[in-house]
């Protein structure tokens, strides 16, 4: 279903199921970095001058989403490889990158914070280019690499010699981007928001990675986070902590936009130029330029 053939499976299907299983049980798609995503991609759909008809939602976070598109009075698909996710908002079961819909069936996809955990990204791009109508567009949101800097590091030193993954790898603004025109999407864009968060205990911390579905999902082998290790990370939590008692982290979201080619599409600056903003690039209108 995709243009890629023997992709390496990074991430375990089965593991990333259950893991958005229980991310969906737990807050609903409701968690706070989920409706972040949401927020932010509403305000950059609000900018685009198109009237959309038929909208697919990918991912745990669609529900609020979808009421809205539908309220703007859009169809609205759902999907997610969450099966409770799914089954509640009446979607499709299935991963990112097996999208089982026919070609040019929807005029907007929307996909939130699930395109970091897929096994073939270039794959799953493609596939939602196949099934863009021409100048259909694209937005997706997702959390980046060099998030959670500070509790990668709390695992590490608590960990010693026997350091094991717990959170999956996550993708860089830059090779996001450079990932939609590989594909062959169009007017690309993609930029990232760092997000300054303070934390008054591990456990609320923990909670939130886990809300969002953050769990490690990798097909290797690691091991479980044991009592020990745990009470260690309680320790160097409240040690780093600052005079408040909050200990600080940093999440990065990455947004994506991208439209299926049309013919009649303006052509994107030279790369580096800085003569189109995102908000021009929504609008659809080429004749603004930023101000320096």
């Amino acid at each position: 279903m995709t243009d890629t053939v023997n992709i390496a499976e990074v991430f375990d299907r089965s593991k990333r199921r259950i893991v958005r299983d229980r991310a969906y049980t737990r807050a609903g798609g409701d968690d706070f970095l989920s409706q972040i995503m949401v927020e932010e991609i509403l305000e950059r759909l609000d900018v685009v001058k198109r009237t959309f008809r038929r909208a697919l939602i990918i991912g745990i976070a669609a529900g609020r989403l979808g009421q809205e598109l539908q309220r703007r009075g859009m169809k609205v698909f759902f999907a997610d490889s969450s099966a409770r996710a799914a089954t509640a908002l009446g979607g499709v079961i299935c991963d990112d990158d097996r999208l089982p819909f026919a070609d040019h069936s929807f005029d907007l996809i929307i996909n939130i914070g699930s395109l970091d955990t897929v096994n073939d990204l270039p794959g799953a791009l493609v596939l939602c280019r196949r099934i863009l109508v021409p100048d259909g567009l694209l937005l997706a949101a997702m959390i980046g690499a060099e998030s959670f800097p500070s509790f990668k590091s709390l695992i590490m030193e608590a960990e010693g010699d026997k350091v094991s993954a717990h959170i999956h790898p996550q993708v860089d603004v830059r090779t996001a981007g450079d990932l939609l025109s590989r594909v062959g999407l169009t007017i690309p864009v993609a930029d990232s928001d760092n997000l300054q968060l303070t934390y008054s205990s591990l456990g609320r911390l923990l909670s939130d990675i886990r809300d969002v579905g953050g769990s490690n999902i990798m097909a290797s082998n690691h091991s479980a986070i044991g009592r020990k290790v745990y009470n260690r990370m309680q320790n160097l939590f409240s040690a780093q902590a600052e005079a408040s008692g909050k200990f600080s982290e940093t999440v990065t979201l990455i947004y994506l936009c991208a439209w299926a080619p049309h013919p009649d599409q303006p052509k994107p600056a030279r790369r580096g130029s800085g003569q189109v903003s995102l908000k021009t690039t929504l609008s659809g209108d080429p004749g603004k330029k930023t101000e320096n």
